[in-house]
């Protein structure tokens, strides 16, 4: 049973891989995901839109420092912890790239870029009318690390999910404030 279960997630990996590689070596899309996996690095594309919202109001400044404390824990937690009970091996490194990148030293799975994403965009999202670019950009962060082949589509779901959990586990542990600044 576990072995076909990993048959058939090597199938799914490799299968999005082929679909990516119709996309890979446009100018335009290496740029945007090349630019936006670097950005995700150390949360730093979420620490940048967490840094806007705070210039909106005193409930967006407690928004913007849930999503750090957020972002730090969420990497202790990832890349501390769960990271070291799955020893998943990175799709090849050796392979052409169209610019730099970073190389991770951690496990593959999950995708730390991708449990960042998630679990900051759930938290920035939360009364923010601007709530869908939030999961457009996690979604384009988190997508990236399957086309410049750092991280396997499998690795990148679960981050997905992770991150989620993590985010819906943020705002129970830290609310926001009443937007009237009245009681609850």
């Amino acid at each position: 049973m576990l072995a076909r279960s990993r048959h058939a997630v090597a199938r799914f990996d490799l299968a999005v891989d082929a679909a990516f590689d119709r996309l890979r070596g446009h100018k335009v899309a290496d740029r945007i995901f090349y630019g936006a996996s670097e950005l995700g690095d150390f949360s730093l594309i979420w620490l940048l839109l967490a840094s806007a919202r705070s210039l909106r109001s005193e409930r967006d400044a407690t928004a913007a420092l849930r999503v750090a404390v957020g972002a730090a824990a969420e990497s202790v937690l990832v890349n501390g912890v769960i990271k070291m009970f799955f020893r998943r091996t990175r799709p090849p490194w050796d392979v052409v790239r169209p610019h730099r990148l970073r190389r991770p030293l951690t496990s593959s799975f999950p995708s730390g870029h991708a449990t960042s994403a998630f679990s900051s965009a759930i938290l920035l999202s939360e009364d923010d009318a601007l709530w869908p670019a939030y999961f457009a950009i996690a979604t384009v962060v988190a997508s990236s690390r399957v086309y410049v082949k750092i991280h396997h589509a499998s690795d990148v779901l679960a981050g997905m999910g992770v991150g989620m959990v993590l985010g819906a586990v943020g705002r129970k542990l830290l609310p926001l404030p009443p937007q009237d600044g009245g009681a609850p």
